[in-house]
């Protein structure tokens, strides 16, 4: 995941090194110091059994946790963080055995989905006694990891950071012909809310009849959302870009002219943390629009950095996007106030500081 290359690529105090099962899109993600593991042959079995008969979490094999300690052994690691608390999970039987600080992090989806049964949650629960130090992507989900079980001497917040030298800050203007520029960007995934932007937009476009709506990313909904869009007779007006590199999506982000996120909770309870997109479109001064969901409400003030709107709510969406349309000084000021939020909060620069301090913090005390 970006947010989490660029985490790994900007250390500057110490040495990292990845650990990884394989190795995917590495003309993206170039990275000379990545450790591949052993991944037993059984895996397939491993899946079947736990995930899909017991639907339990799936615990490391004997030989995959041979590998991970010969690897921290040779690369002689003083610090072992584990992304994700799925992975940690999976990871149990290692750290029952780890003489190192472990740190886990967790960003969202890895809080609810497939920890649902009662041994996944003394799984999770055993994470947390374990674990040297949680990290949560925002507030709200360290108050869920806590109401879960963490305690709170153990949990500390460690945001997303953003590269202002990359997402900068844009001056936008209204159309003089009306042709709004609508944009989302994200994962085509439930939690994300893009069927509430379709409906919202289908209205909007009544407004605004030459307006436009992209989505930015790919999915499994991509061909429901297409037929959506179909039987809301706006097609011919949305536009999917598919996956951007992120030069091409800065490049996107500064020709919009509003940015939209209505996420919600998924049927599986599957909540954001604080959605990358969002922080990256108000690093540049997009004026967005979001929901009173997860950490979202931690970037932004309604009326002052964004504007917030309830879940599931498309006709709320669609006031709030006029509203933008009809006040030059409001979508202004809002643009401005966002990017302010993402410099003080979360520039990538301070972020990485930050984490690592809490890196040598922990081997210092070890």
């Amino acid at each position: 995941m970006l947010h989490v290359y660029r985490q790994v690529v900007g250390l500057e105090q110490v040495e990292p090194w990845v650990f990884a099962f394989k190795r995917e899109n590495s003309e993206i993600f170039p990275l000379d110091s990545i450790h591949l593991l052993h991944r037993s042959t059984l895996s397939w079995l491993r899946r079947f059994w736990y995930v899909q008969l017991r639907q339990t979490p799936q615990p490391a094999y004997p030989s995959e946790i041979r590998s991970l300690a010969e690897g921290l052994a040779r690369h002689k690691c003083k610090l072992l963080h584990v992304y994700f608390g799925n992975n940690g999970v999976f990871w149990l039987p290692f750290l029952r055995q780890a003489t190192l600080p472990v740190i886990a992090s967790f960003h969202g989806a890895d809080v609810r989905v497939g920890l649902a049964s009662t041994t996944a949650r003394l799984m999770l629960d055993e994470l947390f006694g374990r674990a040297t130090l949680v990290l949560a992507r925002s507030h709200s989900l360290a108050a869920v990891l806590n109401k879960l079980g963490c305690p709170p001497a153990k949990l500390r917040v460690q945001h997303t950071g953003i590269p202002l030298d990359l997402y900068q800050y844009t001056v936008r203007l209204p159309p003089a012909d009306g042709s709004w520029k609508l944009l989302q960007a994200c994962r085509l995934v439930e939690k994300k809310g893009l069927e509430v932007s379709f409906r919202a937009f289908a209205v909007f476009r009544k407004n605004w009849p030459r307006a436009t709506l992209t989505i930015a990313g790919e999915g499994p909904l991509e061909h429901r959302l297409r037929d959506l869009a179909m039987e809301l007779e706006i097609s011919t007006a949305v536009r999917f870009s598919g996956f951007l590199a992120p030069s091409d999506l800065v490049r996107l982000y500064q020709a919009s002219h509003i940015f939209l996120h209505p996420s919600e909770t998924a049927g599986d309870g599957n909540q954001e943390g604080i959605p990358n997109s969002l922080l990256e479109a108000m690093a540049t001064g997009l004026p967005c629009v979001a929901t009173l969901h997860g950490g979202i409400p931690e970037a932004i003030e309604s009326e002052i950095s964004g504007l917030l709107v309830p879940e599931s709510s498309p006709e709320i969406l669609r006031s709030s996007l006029l509203r933008l349309t009809a006040n030059a000084d409001l979508a202004r000021s809002i643009g401005e106030q966002g990017a302010a939020v993402i410099r003080e909060k979360f520039d990538l620069k301070r972020q990485i500081a930050q984490l690592e301090d809490i890196y040598l913090e922990h081997c210092a005390e070890r």
